[in-house]
Order: C-alpha cells, then sequence, then structure tokens
C-alpha cells in the first residue's frame, strides 16, 4: 500500500460522528414585521445608508430628482424618470450616476440587501456606479441572517451577494472614506 493510500485510509477510518445542526427556529420571532422594518432603518442608517419609506414609484422619483442630476441613471425598475433599462448599450458602465434596482430581501440585523443577477443583470454596475439605489417592499424585510438564507438557501443562481451600505474603508488613523472601492452612497427605498 503506498503512502498516499495509508493517508487517506487514515483520514477515512478517523471522521469524527456527523452532530446535527442547531436549532435556529429562536431567530424567527426576533422582531414582527414592523420591528423588522424599523430595525432594517436603524441600521441601514448607522452604517450611512439614506433610507426612505415610500408609498411608490412617484415619491422614488422625486428623491431622484432631487439628489440624482449629473449623469446617466439605469435601472431594471420599470418607472424610473429617463432611466436607460440595464441591457441598453447607450450607456458606459464608468459613467452612471445612478444604478437603481429592485431587489427581493433585506435583513434587519445588518442592514443588508440581496442581489442577485437575475436581479442586476449586470455584475458590475452595482459596483462601478456613482451612487446606488435599491427598493424593496416593506415585507421582504426579514428579522436575521438565520431567516435570509431560509429563504435563499436552496434557491438557484449563478450570481449572489448582499450589499450592506456605501462602500468604505478605514485606515488605521481612522480616517473613514466613502465610496472607496464603490458606490459613495447608498439610498434604500421601502415600498410600504
Amino acid at each position: 500500500m503506498s503512502s498516499r493510500s495509508n493517508i487517506l485510509a487514515a483520514v477515512l477510518a478517523n471522521q469524527p460522528d456527523n452532530s446535527p445542526l442547531p436549532d435556529v427556529s429562536i431567530f424567527n420571532d426576533l422582531y414582527t414585521s414592523e420591528d423588522a422594518v424599523e430595525r432594517f432603518i436603524a441600521t441601514a442608517m448607522g452604517i450611512g445608508s439614506s433610507v426612505h419609506r415610500v408609498a411608490g414609484i412617484d415619491e422614488i422619483n422625486k428623491v431622484i430628482s432631487e439628489r440624482f442630476t449629473h449623469g446617466p441613471v439605469v435601472s431594471n425598475l420599470s418607472g424610473i424618470n429617463n432611466a436607460l433599462a440595464v441591457d441598453d448599450d447607450n450607456y458606459h458602465a464608468a459613467d452612471v450616476e445612478l444604478s437603481v434596482f429592485k431587489v427581493r430581501l433585506a435583513v434587519a440585523e445588518n442592514g443588508a440587501l440581496w442581489l442577485t443577477e437575475e436581479d442586476i443583470q449586470k455584475r458590475v454596475l452595482p459596483f462601478i456606479c456613482q451612487h446606488l439605489a435599491l427598493v424593496v417592499n416593506a415585507a421582504n424585510i426579514v428579522g436575521s441572517m438565520h431567516q435570509a438564507y431560509e429563504r435563499i438557501g436552496n434557491a438557484r443562481y449563478n450570481y449572489g451577494t448582499f450589499i450592506s451600505g456605501p462602500s468604505k474603508t478605514a485606515d488605521i488613523e481612522q480616517s473613514l472614506v466613502l465610496g472607496a472601492h464603490g458606490p459613495r452612497s447608498l439610498t434604500v427605498f421601502i415600498i410600504d
């Protein structure tokens, strides 16, 4: 028997016993639906996002027209005024001032929003734009990452990422820089 075979046989013979996964159902009742929304808002604002509760697309357009006026707006959400479709070829990704995406899930405990390739279509857009706006229904805000993974854990997707706050970095001198590696701001619209 070769050394390789001996080593593999020893590893195989010394496997730990399987143990059951922990019961994480205790995290399901951390927040009521409204508490989860309020916690999400507080957390997202605490990490540098701006958050707006809106009734619909008209209020989203109002905020966008007041804050973002210097470059192209790209969106996967129909009804955004003067926005180019994500799959439109009439823009250069590096020139996009604002990307607006509808997302399916947000997490209260860390202010994160879940994006998949199906939501954003072009992986680079949420990271190369100057500003990012994400739109989520209040009913799709869960309390914890445990609840988030219950929703997304068995789904099939080629790409997915959680985004929490604008891009930021800090050095040892405690100088915080926003937009160092991605968007300078994150605006979240919660549709009630």
